[in-house]
């Protein structure tokens, strides 16, 4: 699958690669030159391959309550806030970003590698509610401008910035097959810890906004950015990553997102997750290595001779300047600052444990 930029990435020199089916981009030029274009200065993202489906209809408030563990709602009409899908066993299928269009409408953007997955389950527990669910994937592009200095983009589009969490509507030539109208939506959302938004646009729309971002970026001494730099950025902020950090066996609470849980509503898989609060054992957390070896998914974390953890993703940190990893590790050794041992193919190197996000 190839997304409506596709052409824009090879006439750039991006080197492609298979993500879960897709061709995408996973670099331009070097992904240590785009991770840091974004956190001095901006980067552009084609994000497209996320999913976008809709729940409208008289019951959509009451079957988006029986979902999600997050109190959504309540929101005004124009916020969005970030939830995830819990299945029965209380473990997270997957996290998303969900939208608030009005009281009867919503929106959200499940991660490509479970665009289907999610759509069944959505289908799976309708039964009882009177909603449509709408999967128009296809028909929507989405350009992320990352970056302290992504306002000087958006002026060239012609956009206002957005507070983060809100979003607003843009003309565009096309119809938006999320809101039904010839607009673009501005998001005040984004998967690399900066400043910035998200350009959800019709499919049509994507290649005139890639190349005025472009121009843009151009100005500021900004790059476009591939999975690559999207990936170490992301690490060192501490975003999980689905199917990575988490694969339908961590709960919220395992997965350091506790603030997503709003016990005022039922929900699919809250019982569970009461029961598995005092259980679980293991909690997400970051570690920072002063040792540029990189510790990679599936790395045990010892202290002494006994295995208390194991590492989920990592990188070598371009702002740090050292190795870090995201994992999970015993409660009673997750403390900051508690020294660690990570064994690195054979090599046990030291590694301090950290709050997830450990670039502030």
């Amino acid at each position: 699958m190839r997304t409506p930029l596709y052409d824009e990435h090879v006439s750039l020199g991006a080197r492609i690669v298979d993500f879960h089916g897709w061709d995408m981009p996973i670099e331009y030029s070097r992904i240590i030159d785009e991770h840091i274009a974004v956190r001095k200065s901006a980067g552009i993202f084609d994000v497209s391959h996320m999913g976008d489906i809709i729940i409208s209809g008289l019951d959509a408030g009451d079957f988006i309550d029986h979902i999600f563990p997050t109190d959504i709602t309540s929101l005004k009409s124009g916020q969005c806030i970030y939830t995830a899908f819990l299945n029965e066993n209380a473990s997270i299928i997957d996290d998303t970003i969900i939208y608030k269009l009005n009281d009867r409408k919503y929106f959200f953007v499940p991660n490509a590698a479970n665009i289907d997955i999610i759509f069944n389950w959505l289908k799976k527990n309708v039964s009882g509610y009177d909603v449509e669910i709408k999967n128009v994937s296809d028909d929507i592009a989405c350009i992320a401008v990352q970056g302290p200095m992504y306002e000087e983009v958006l002026n060239g589009l012609g956009y206002k910035a957005v507070d983060p969490f809100t979003f607003s509507f843009e003309r565009s030539a096309y119809k938006n097959a999320i809101t039904g109208r010839n607009d673009v939506i501005i998001s005040g959302t984004g998967y690399t810890g900066e400043r910035g938004v998200e350009i959800i646009c019709p499919a049509e729309e994507a290649v005139s906004i890639w190349k005025k971002s472009l121009d843009g970026l151009n100005k500021i001494d900004g790059k476009p950015c591939g999975l690559g730099a999207r990936d170490t950025l992301r690490m060192e902020k501490g975003m999980l990553l689905s199917g990575v950090d988490f694969n339908n066996d961590k709960t919220p609470y395992e997965c350091s997102i506790s603030f997503i849980v709003t016990n005022n509503h039922d929900f699919i898989g809250k019982k569970k997750l009461e029961e598995r609060k005092s259980i679980d054992n293991d909690i997400f957390r970051g570690f920072i290595s002063g040792d540029r070896s990189i510790p990679r998914s599936g790395f045990g974390i010892y202290s002494g001779d006994n295995l208390i953890g194991n590492i989920t993703s990592g990188t070598f940190s371009p702002i740090l300047q050292k190795s870090i990893a995201l994992g999970y590790i015993k409660k009673d050794s997750s403390k900051p600052g508690t020294e660690v041992m990570i064994d690195i193919r054979g090599k046990k190197v030291k590694a301090r444990v950290s709050r997830p996000r450990m670039v502030p």
